[in-house]
């Protein structure tokens, strides 16, 4: 990409926020369609999946995963800010804003704020039902191993199940 996105610094490190990647996509790609399918949503989290369109084909995609105890804004706008990730994903994927890195300002933000805050014990960790981890299983064969292995520590799963994923991940 020649158009140079505004970025952000955080620690140091220059990241272009989705609503330029999405600006950028709407100026320059208006024969193209950018949709979000919503792949799993509770009370608690959203797994969702953006995938963008030339012509009815996909051409490229991307996954979010957001757990509603997150963050505060996660505490109101899970569902809001899952889709926005998988959208700044997909437009990554796409060739938009990754200069200097495929994660969004906001993913880099989020991840900054839970590694600052203390991790829950292993007893408070909730179970990893087989509908999570199949979607685990297929974030991963979509190219997202390592939000995967990012959020394989907020659950609880067996070591046969811990075993699957990560030797997906390694593949």
């Amino acid at each position: 990409m020649t158009t140079k996105l505004k970025t952000i610094n955080i620690k140091g490190k220059e990241y272009v926020e989705v609503n330029e990647r999405l600006r950028y996509f709407r100026e320059n790609y208006p024969d193209h369609s950018l949709i979000t399918e919503v792949l799993q949503c509770t009370d608690e989290h959203c797994v969702m999946k953006a995938t963008i369109l030339h012509g009815g084909v996909e051409v490229a995609n991307g996954h979010a995963h957001e757990v509603k105890s997150a963050s505060f804004i996660n505490k109101t706008s899970f569902v809001e800010v899952c889709e926005t990730s998988a959208w700044g994903r997909a437009l990554a994927n796409f060739g938009i804003g990754i200069d200097a890195s495929v994660a969004s300002a906001q993913e880099v933000a989020t991840a900054i704020a839970q590694t600052s805050t203390p991790k829950k014990s292993k007893t408070s960790k909730k179970k990893l039902t087989s509908t999570q981890f199949d979607a685990m299983m297929k974030a991963i064969r979509d190219g997202e191993s390592l939000v995967v292995k990012q959020r394989m520590e907020n659950y609880s799963m067996t070591e046969d199940q811990r075993k699957l994923l990560m030797s997906e991940i390694e593949k």
